[in-house]
């Protein structure tokens, strides 16, 4: 990041009290077990001056900007090291000989001569001269983009997503410190329960940590230490505060002692062993246990955290939400390890099993289910809301145990192959893919919807079909199969769709939810043999063809800084390596600064030359670190296709918590968090993967199913398993077990009884008596 960027930004000012913009909190992995923590020094520097070191810029021409910005700094615009006592190419010299000195004298005077030559602006045209005091802190010149390496170019978009970071986190620190919910706009605050729970500082611990914050973070965590408390008489969401509260304080755990120097503690808390947020995470989640009470071990929608009493959800008929109740399982899970307690594994594993046992059909649950009974409350079928994270967890819970619960693998394929079979479409003009919904169940019409939730789904596609690897190296592997190219092209067409969700608006950000035009009748993308053909690239042109896919309903036309499709871009640029991914997410990334940044004050935008460098005069003691503010923070927008757009007034804490970390990662060197290594829960927190050990286990089995996965019943018949499976519920199943006793005759004819009254009963791998006695069955 240049020091012009630095000033105006004045979120990210002084810059020596800061740790390195530079520096990399690299975390590699040696092995499975064990990752360790780098710095990434520029090409030429020492192992020694690793700590040290700072990549000075290269002389570029001095603008208006740059004059700006030497009023402000009081320095020229060279990059000074980080730390000014030992710059990273220091070394002491030996005296030089004469010829030398001269030859050094020389130059030095030529360099002087080109400097002068360069502030009269002898070598630039007026009109490249007059742009930079108007230009945006984190907008970059196209030349400079041809110009620069790869690596240089990401490491300063990188630096663009750390300095969007702090703006947002010094407006939440200046008008909303310790509350719940911040509104940037009105700079006003809210709690969600009487005392606060920290929730948006929480959510952003394991970010500052990852950006190497170190001063924000001294601040939370002095925040965590001294006023989060749980013991509140208050209800709170079963699902958000486990992922977000729980998650966030499970993840800031790993991180701190896994990579101390991605957060120093203060010497007294080393010394004395504390471990708060572990001591925190033990705290609440012993309170989140009390929602996982019902008849069922289904958890309750809500939890009282003071009493531990679960709640029925308020809505929905008192069922709980699909995705809510088995996306609670990876933070549980992780607990349970490092405290070696089981009874945290134990509660979240038996909502797996309790969902499972329903036998939905091809591996689609419905959205909703009841906590007491563990039934499925009617039969929608979507991705988006109240599916989503289910799926996300199937897979990730396989990787979290280091493959050894293969159950959630077989439930993954199983879903994955549902979702292919009967929520995949073509769109009509051109051909994208669209996973759409079944509002009905799976006899019903497909419904061409897409929440912006769904996005998720590609990059977690790839992730499942590669185990994290890269797809060079997961080819190699003997396990690859033609199936596996397949979900690979599955993802990058989702992917493109999600991507077009954000180009199709005047902001260039994404509606909540998109609507697609369909072929009359729907093309399932399963009833093709060969994929049809879609554009392999977007086009920017305003008549493109594309666009005639996009229904975008005026109601859907919000924007909340959701992070799925930049999720999805980041598996999808760490597994393929395909650079466009980086490249859509920075041109997202630009659109959520230009149009969801809320500016304080104008510091000289459509000002002339002169009259900018005398309002940075008089500005230049003001504009410090800590003084006057530009920007109020980041705010979601009410209409993607209006500009300038309808401010929301609200910061959501996984503004934080994952679209800002997910960018930093994307523009980030790929041995930043391993996807070997780690899993990311449904909020970006990451946990490591690990070894069960002897300790637990997968603590319950999956019922026998037939080829299309619903469950089968078993009974017995003078020592031959019968199954039956359960087309009807009632009577017809009844009334074979009742007659189980009479043997072969009995089964033919209960069977044959329950034909003739038109119900439908299917009788699998019996005896061939049976099979031959009942041959309209």
């Amino acid at each position: 990041m240049d020091t012009f960027d630095r000033q105006l930004c004045k979120q990210c000012q002084q810059l020596e009290t800061q740790p390195p913009s530079t520096v990399s909190s690299r975390l590699y992995s040696t092995n499975n077990a064990a990752m360790s923590y780098a710095y990434n020094p520029p090409s030429g520097a020492t192992t020694s001056d690793q700590s040290t070191w700072q990549q000075r810029k290269p002389h570029t021409q001095t603008s208006v900007a740059d004059k700006i910005n030497s009023i402000i700094s009081g320095k020229d615009n060279n990059g000074l090291p980080m730390y000014k006592d030992k710059p990273y190419n220091y070394s002491p010299t030996a005296k030089k000989p004469a010829f030398y000195r001269q030859r050094r004298l020389m130059l030095g005077l030529f360099a002087l001569l080109v400097w002068i030559l360069y502030w009269t602006g002898a070598f630039s045209k007026h009109e490249d001269h007059l742009d930079h005091p108007n230009k945006p802190w984190w907008s970059e010149d196209k030349k400079t983009k041809i110009s620069k390496k790869s690596t240089q170019l990401w490491n300063e978009r990188r630096e663009k997503v750390r300095d969007a970071y702090r703006i947002s986190w010094k407006a939440y620190e200046e008008h909303a410190w310790g509350h719940d919910i911040f509104h940037p706009a009105s700079k006003t605050a809210e709690q969600m329960v009487p005392n606060g729970m920290g929730w948006i500082i929480i959510d952003a611990l394991d970010t500052m940590m990852l950006m190497n914050l170190t001063t924000e973070l001294s601040h939370a965590r002095d925040w965590v230490a001294t006023n989060l408390t749980f013991e509140q008489d208050h209800d709170v969401n079963t699902f958000e505060t486990t992922i977000r509260m729980l998650g966030g304080l499970l993840s800031a755990h790993y991180l701190s002692t896994e990579f101390p120097n991605l957060a120093p503690l203060p010497a007294a808390d080393v010394a004395a062993g504390e471990d708060l947020y572990l001591e925190k995470a033990t705290d609440l989640a012993d309170r989140l246990l009390g929602a996982y009470e019902s008849n069922s071990g289904v958890p309750f929608a809500s939890i009282n955290l003071k009493t531990a009493k679960g709640i029925p959800s308020h809505d929905d008929g008192g069922a709980s939400s699909t995705a809510e109740a088995t996306s609670l399982q990876l933070e549980m899970k992780y607990l349970a390890k490092l405290t070696g307690e089981t009874h945290y594994w134990e509660a979240a594993e038996k909502v797996m099993q309790v969902v499972d046992n329903n036998g939905a059909r091809e591996g689609l649950l419905p959205i909703f289910l009841y906590a007491d009974s563990g039934a499925f409350r009617g039969e929608q079928v979507r991705l988006g809301s109240r599916g989503d994270s289910y799926y996300e967890y199937l897979i990730k819970q396989y990787l979290q145990t280091s493959l050894q619960e293969p159950i959630y693998n077989t439930m993954w394929s199983e879903a994955l192959h549902g979702i292919r079979k009967h929520l995949l479409a073509y769109t009509k003009h051109t051909n994208l893919t669209i996973l759409g919904e079944l509002p009905q169940g799976l006899d019903g019409p497909l419904f061409p919807k897409m929440d912006h939730l769904v996005c998720f789904l590609p990059g977690t596609i790839a992730l499942a079909a590669t185990g994290g690897h890269t797809l060079a190296h997961a080819r190699s592997l003997p396990t690859w199969t033609v199936d596996h190219d397949a979900q690979i092209e599955l993802a990058k067409d989702l992917t493109k769709t999600c991507w077009g969700m954000y180009k199709v608006t005047a902001t260039g950000l994404s509606p909540e939810i998109a609507h697609f035009h369909l072929y009359d009748p729907v093309v399932l993308t399963a009833s093709e043999s060969t994929p049809r053909t879609s554009p392999e690239e977007l086009s920017a042109d305003p008549a493109a063809e594309w666009r005639e896919d996009f229904d975008i309903h005026h109601g859907d036309v919000h924007n909340l800084q959701r992070p799925e499709t930049v999720e999805t871009l980041f598996y999808m640029w760490r597994i393929t390596g395909d650079e466009k991914y980086r490249e859509w997410g920075w041109e997202m990334f630009e659109s959520f600064m230009q149009w969801t940044l809320l500016e304080e004050t104008d510091f000289g935008h459509g000002d002339d030359d002169a009259t900018a460098i005398e309002k940075a005069k008089a500005r230049a003691e003001v504009m410090k670190f800590g003084g006057e503010k530009k920007y109020r923070g980041f705010s979601s927008i009410n209409d993607v296709n209006q500009t300038p757009p309808p401010t929301k007034d609200n910061m959501e804490s996984f503004w934080l918590a994952e679209t800002l970390k997910y960018f930093y990662l994307l523009f980030s060197p790929s041995d930043i968090l391993p996807l070997t290594d780690i899993v990311l829960n449904t909020e970006a927190h990451p946990f490591p993967r690990f070894e069960m050990g002897k300790l637990f286990k997968t603590g319950w089995q999956r019922k026998p199913r037939d080829g299309n996965g619903k469950i089968i019943t078993q009974t017995q018949s003078h020592g031959e398993t019968v199954h039956v499976e359960k087309k009807n519920e009632g009577s017809v199943v009844e009334s074979v077990k009742d007659v189980v006793k009479d043997g072969t005759e009995g089964i033919i004819k209960a069977a044959k009884d329950a034909d003739g009254q038109g119900k439908k009963v299917e009788v699998i791998d019996v005896m061939p008596a049976v099979k031959d006695a009942t041959p309209a069955l």
